[in-house]
Order: C-alpha cells, then sequence, then structure tokens
C-alpha cells in the first residue's frame, strides 16, 4: 500500500453487518477495507450480531445476527408468501426498535463519526436490522458509506416475498448522508435503475503490493492431513458449496480429465441450507470422483480441531493446489479468482457475468468455458498442467494486472476519496 497523503484527520468509524465472522466473502472483503482504514490512521469499531474481533472494539447484539431464531422465522416466512401476516408485521417492528436502540448505543459508547454498513442494507436476510439502520441515519444524518455485495433482485430466493415495502424502503435506502458502494459495473447499472441511486464501484482487493510468504514447516504435512498422495494432483475449490458456485462442473472437469486427483473443497455449505451439498456428493459418486469437504481442517486462522487435527487457513491451502476450479455461474465480483491470482495459481473459470463484464476485459488469463465443460477445456487443462513455463507465464501476467487494477494502494485512493466527500480536506487539522 502507497504512504499515506491523506488530508482527512483520524476518524472513529464503525463497521456494522450481520455478521463479521468466518471465511465468507464479505467478512474477508470487510477486514481488507479495515486494514487500509488502518494504515490511514482511522479508529475501527464492529456492530454485528457474531463478531470475531476483540471484545474491547465489538458492539454484539444476537438479533443483528440473520441467524438469530427470530429473524429467521421472520424470514421464512417473509420470502414464503405474498400476504404478510399482522404478527409478522409487529415482530419485525419489536425487532427494529429493539435494534435501533441498540445501533444508538454503539454509536454513543464508540463515539462513532462515520458508518460502513457491509450488507446489511443491501441483502434482505435481517429485514429488522435494515430497517433500523435506515431509521437511524435518517435520524442522525450521520455519514454512511453503504457497501453493497449483493441485492435481492439478484436471488431468487427474494423474488417472492410478502415485505417489499420494506424492501423498497431499506434495501438500499435513498437518503443524502448515504454513500452507496457496488462491487461490479452491473450493479452500479442496476441500482440506478432500479433505485434512482448512484452509486461508485469499488471493486475487491487484494494486497498485490506485498506477496504471499512461503509456506512455512506448519504446512508440511498439509497434504498429507488432506489425504493428497504424492503422485496426485490437487484441485481447489475455494468457495462454500451453494449452488451458484457450479461444484458439479469441476467434478465433470476431474472426471474427464481422467488423471489421479481430488478435488479439495475449502468451505462449508454455509447460510443456504445442505441440500447441495448432498447433490454435490451424489455426482461425485456418480462420477466416481474423489472430493475432500475439507472446512473441518480449514478456517481463518490456523488452530487445533476438538480431536487435536491442524486447521489450516486459506493462506496456507493455495500454494499447494495444482489448479483453482472456478466453475460460478453468479458471482458478485469473485474473490476466489483474485485469491488464486494473488498465490499464482492458474484457473479453470466459467464465464459468468462479472468476470465477462469487469475482469476479462482488463487482460485476464484463464482457462474459460461458456456453461459446461467441453473437450477443449480439458485439452487446455492438459497442456497447461503439463507446461510449467506456461502456468508461470499465465499466473505472473495476472499478477501484475491484479497489483494495477486490484491492489490495496487503489482501494486507499478510492476509500480517501469517499471520506473527503463527507468531510473535505482538512489538512491533517
Amino acid at each position: 500500500m502507497n504512504n499515506s497523503t491523506a488530508t482527512i484527520r483520524p476518524r472513529r468509524i464503525g463497521f456494522v453487518s450481520t455478521r463479521f465472522s468466518t471465511t465468507d466473502g464479505v467478512s474477508l472483503e470487510t477486514e481488507k477495507w479495515a486494514q487500509v482504514f488502518r494504515g490511514l490512521g482511522h479508529q475501527l469499531f464492529y456492530f454485528a450480531g457474531l463478531s470475531d474481533r476483540p471484545d474491547e472494539i465489538s458492539y454484539v447484539t444476537p438479533e443483528a445476527h440473520f441467524d438469530h431464531p427470530d429473524v429467521r422465522e421472520i424470514s421464512d416466512t417473509a420470502y414464503m408468501f405474498s400476504i404478510r401476516p399482522v404478527e409478522v408485521t409487529h415482530r419485525i417492528h419489536q425487532l427494529r426498535s429493539h435494534l435501533k436502540q441498540h445501533l444508538y448505543a454503539f454509536i454513543k459508547r464508540f463515539d462513532i463519526e462515520v458508518l460502513v454498513v457491509e450488507n446489511a442494507l443491501s441483502i434482505p436476510m435481517n429485514i429488522p436490522l435494515g430497517l433500523a439502520l435506515t431509521e437511524l441515519i435518517a435520524e442522525t444524518g450521520i455519514s454512511t458509506i453503504g457497501h453493497h455485495h449483493d441485492f435481492s433482485w439478484e436471488r431468487q430466493r427474494f423474488l417472492v416475498n410478502c415485505i417489499n415495502d420494506y424492501l423498497e424502503m431499506a434495501f438500499p435506502p435513498h437518503l443524502p448522508t448515504i454513500k452507496h458502494v457496488v462491487i461490479n459495473s452491473l450493479a452500479a447499472s442496476e441500482i440506478a435503475r432500479r433505485k434512482g441511486i448512484a452509486a461508485s464501484v469499488i471493486p475487491n482487493v487484494m494486497d498485490f503490493d506485498n506477496p504471499p510468504a512461503p509456506p512455512d514447516d506448519y504446512c508440511s504435512s498439509l497434504r498429507a492431513d488432506l489425504k493428497i498422495g504424492p503422485e496426485e494432483y490437487f484441485f481447489l475449490q475455494p468457495t462454500r458449496i451453494v449452488r451458484r458456485k457450479g461444484i458439479e462442473h469441476a467434478i465433470e472437469l476431474v472426471k474427464r480429465l481422467g488423471w489421479k486427483a481430488q478435488l479439495v473443497i475449502s468451505h462449508p455449505s454455509g447460510d443456504e441450507g445442505d441440500d447441495y451439498e448432498e447433490h454435490v456428493r451424489t455426482i461425485a459418486n456418480m462420477f466416481g470422483v474423489n472430493v475432500i469437504f475439507s472446512s473441518n481442517i480449514i478456517g481463518v486462522t490456523r488452530g487445533i480441531t476438538p480431536g487435536g487435527r491442524k486447521i489450516y487457513s486459506l493462506e496456507d491451502i493455495y500454494p499447494f493446489a495444482d489448479l483453482v476450479t472456478y466453475p460460478s455461474l453468479l458471482e458478485g465480483f469473485g474473490n476466489a479468482f483474485l485469491e488464486a491470482v494473488y498465490f499464482r495459481k492458474p484457473l479453470v473459470v466459467n464465464n459468468y457475468t462479472i468476470y465477462a463484464t469487469d475482469i476479462r476485459p482488463k487482460g485476464f488469463k484463464a482457462i474459460e468455458f461458456d456453461g459446461f465443460i467441453t473437450d477443449d477445456t480439458i485439452d487446455d487443462v492438459r497442456e497447461l498442467l503439463t507446461s510449467p513455463e506456461l502456468v508461470q507465464e499465465m499466473t505472473e501476467h495476472n499478477y501484475k494486472l491484479a497489483k494495477k487494477f486490484f491492489s490495496y494502494s487503489a482501494l486507499q485512493q478510492q476509500l480517501e476519496s469517499l471520506l473527503s466527500s463527507f468531510f473535505g480536506e482538512e489538512n491533517g487539522g
């Protein structure tokens, strides 16, 4: 990251989301923004229903989590019916009032000057939290950055609902003190068309100014712990097990390649149920492909399981992969794509929309397919993985491009500009 030339004096910034935890994309991207803000001298605090940040800078209200039983009960009704039961309205407003009181207390406790709302004003997984935030921002006029990763109109599960009045009000809200940020150009077009809101595009980033360190001794047993033989290829699927990740394409790729290979899936199912994981297991069994579901020993940080096994971080895993599979059908941006580029790994990518519009045109190289694996896909993988020179050429090319477009330095400039739009240039005063 470049040395700061910021003219904004240090501010007290409050991040708000349903959770700050685990390896989900929103939490990971939040931490990247946090690193840049800290480098600029700002103090950071966190409000969420679940937080793995230090207690002294966190304000945890369980009802802010989308997985809280009361919130889940509301969601189960909200996205099942087109007429809203009156008792659901009553419960939504009870929780809205409760959460708003805690948001006010959070701002008071930490003397918050700027809110950064991570996805809680875009994807309606916690309806009362979105309403509480909208009312608080309207009532206080607090400077707010709405960092939007996903929207309700992008997910089929939210299309049938009985809370459209709330979606219009709060997901996202149109208020004068909110600066809206989206992570791709298509989202910027859609939020303008649907809501009349102008949004800045700030893509996801990685710290390309500082390459990753090589694996240390801790990782010496990694392949053995994953049960990958020395003669086997290691294909990494570094995503959650949800339908839009298209993991069955990665399984088909391994099957048709015909090599001794293990497909490692790094993340669990997450918040969308286990049905798709069962489907993935079924497809793998049908194809006779070895799939390793490794979320029990891959986490945010290193550790030890209750049974005494090593827990590895994602940063530990990537260097050992021979190929990263990224067959997603839909992505808000593509954290795993940037991670693979950061660790200089070749990729197989489904030509999903945001890759086609916001990533590929910058000149990145990957083995691509359009919706289904072809013979050419298989031939390209064989040629690439049997030619170390081609792998090095591809990965070095991609790293240089990513350093230009998706680095912390680029993010720093954009965040400084956002804060300047609130406070102007203060010459450090």
